[in-house]
Formats: C-alpha cells, structure tokens, sequence
C-alpha cells in the first residue's frame, strides 16, 4: 500500500517552523505510544538539527504499558529525554515543564553570565504528526481551550504561540507527515492508530498487517475477543475466521472482508482488544 499525503499547510508548516527555530530554547516531540518510531517525522530531525528536545509519548494510557518502558529506555539509551503521558486525563504533562527548564538551565545560565537576557519564559516548540495531540496537551498546559482539537487529522492549520503559565511559551504547529513512507509498515501503523484520514487507505490491507501482528504478541487477545477455537497460521484465513464469528457473511457463503476489516478496526481503535503497542525497540537496530 502506498500512502502519501502532504497536503499544502504542511510543506509551509515546514518552511514555519525552520524560521522559528532561532527563538526556540526546546523542543517537545509528540510521538503516539503505541508506534513511537513509526510517529516520528524524519524530516523533523533535520529541521530541528541539535535543539534540546523531549520526546513525549502520548496516548500512553492506549499502549502496552511493558512496551511503553521498553521505548523509554530506548530512548534514554539515545540520550533523549521521554515521558509517557496522556492528553486526555493529564497524565504526566506536570513533568513537561520542570523537565524543559532542566534542559535549558546551562543555556539561561550563560546569557545571565553575559548579562545579555532578561528574565522570560521558556520558548518551546511543539511538533508531531497529525491527531497525535499536540493541541489537546497544550490546552492542558495553558489551563484553558485555546489551541483547537479534534479527533481526525488535519485539524491545526497554522502556528500560535500560547502562555502556559507565567515560565513557559508554546508554538503550536501544524502536523507534519513527511511525502513519501520509504517503508510501507509505517503507513500501515499509521492508518491502524488514526493518525492517517480513512479515505486514504484500504481498511483490509491495514487490518490483515494489524493482525499478523496481534498474532505474533497478543495471540490471547484475538482468541478472547473473538471466541477463536483456534489460530490458523496465515493472517488470511484468520480474518475469514474472525468475520464468521461476527457474522460478516455475503451470499454464496463468502466472508465479507471489508466489513469485517471496519468492525476489527472499531474494535482496536476502543481497546477492545487491551492496551496495544505495534512496535518494540528490539525490531529495529539502534542506531
């Protein structure tokens, strides 16, 4: 499946962003829990180069929380900074601030020294892909809607810098996919999380990956969820299983695949399924 969608605010997000970079202290990267790699932009680590920078894993309380830790040392083991937090409730975004102010400290430190800085507040930027959250957070920061949220992608158009409290300032961004998925897994961990607009996908090509997944980690889940006696061994055959237990039939007995591809999705996307990761540190090699 190739999926590329880089619609025209995103590439002037772009050019935004790398002009605003000079008044940026830190940066806070938004990446999904459940795909922290796959969420990650690449072109995100050119534009930003060696800024100080947070990678927020958000929508945590969606994750496996065992994966969750794994990736946190992953990216300890990068010397990144990460907390897993949650939009939503406000899980862990106390921790953002004190942590940005931890890494800008020596930078303050040296323009006090030089005399050449007044007392101001913390200037970060906030990027990520699209519907990882970025205005829901920032909302939570700044104590008040002001940043406008939505659960499709898409919905942030322009940047806006917002106070969050009377020591940090925020840029609000746009969410920024990059034109083309080198490796089409990425896509498809996009399409299965929501981060990707439906219409740009086949819900059965994203399904079948999403279950040859769950097979290979979270086997009990399919067999609970789906009153499965048994897992055959290829992804197809398993997804015709799945669809006639949920009564997703055609006439002349044939499963209905893109019907039964809609109603697994609706069940990964409610966690009817569990707390689910699509990826762990020890499929890629660390670099």
């Amino acid at each position: 499946m190739t999926i590329q969608w880089f619609p025209g605010h995103m590439a002037k997000a772009r050019r935004e962003i790398t002009e605003k970079l000079k008044m940026i202290d830190v940066v806070f990267e938004l990446v999904d829990a459940r795909i922290p790699l796959a969420s990650r932009n690449p072109m995100i680590d050119e534009i930003l180069d060696q800024k100080p920078r947070i990678v927020l894993l958000n929508k945590a309380d969606l994750a496996d929380p065992k994966v969750t830790s794994m990736w946190e040392s992953y990216f300890s083991e990068k010397g990144i900074p990460s907390l897993a937090i949650n939009s939503q409730d406000g899980k862990g975004i106390k921790k953002i601030e004190p942590l940005a102010h931890e890494l800008v400290k020596e930078k303050f430190d040296k323009m006090r020294a030089k005399g050449i800085v007044k007392p101001r507040a913390v200037r970060a930027l906030i990027v990520g892909i699209p519907n990882v959250g970025k205005s829901t957070i920032i909302n939570r920061m700044a104590g008040k809607n002001i940043a406008v949220t939505g659960d499709k992608p898409g919905v942030t158009k322009k940047q806006q810098w917002i106070k969050a409290g009377k020591t940090l300032e925020l840029l609000d961004t746009p969410g920024i996919l990059w034109p083309k998925f080198e490796d089409q897994s990425i896509g498809l961990k996009l399409a299965v999380t929501g981060a990707i607009k439906e219409t740009l996908f086949d819900f059965t090509e994203v399904v079948l990956y999403a279950i040859k997944y769950l097979k290979e980690h979270y086997e009990e889940r399919l067999v609970e969820r789906y009153k499965l006696s048994e897992i055959p061994d290829d992804s197809l055959p398993l997804f015709e299983e799945i669809g006639k237990k949920r009564g997703c039939m055609m006439s002349g007995g044939e499963v209905d695949l893109e019907k039964t591809a809609e109603i697994v999705l609706r069940d990964l996307r409610a966690e009817k399924l569990g707390r689910l990761s699509y990826e762990r540190p020890n499929e890629f090699e660390i670099k």
